[in-house]
């Protein structure tokens, strides 16, 4: 929807991105109360992350090529390793 505002200049889109980031950060809020503050952030960024190259290449026709997948693998991966690392260090 950003793409689709034009620099905040259409309003339907324009308020579909106020609407989606209140509810990002609203989910965000909720996860925080079970999570740790890294690992929930490391996976609210990296979905993100990874989610936005999808739908570029999706809906937007941007390139996909080796560096995304590799991008989108590291980003996954140190989620995975920050969850890891989370689970190492907890005492039962």
């Amino acid at each position: 929807m950003l793409k689709l505002s034009e620099g905040f200049t259409i309003l339907g889109p324009s308020i579909a991105v106020g609407f989606g980031y209140g509810l990002s950060f609203f989910s965000l809020s909720l996860c925080l109360k079970t999570l740790p503050l890294s690992l929930a952030y490391a996976i609210w960024s990296g979905v993100g992350t990874a989610l936005t190259v999808i739908v570029g290449i999706v809906i937007w026709g941007d390139l996909f090529n080796l560096y995304s997948a590799i991008g989108i693998v590291l980003i996954i991966g140190g989620v995975i390793l920050l969850n890891h690392g989370d689970q190492q260090h907890t005492t039962p």
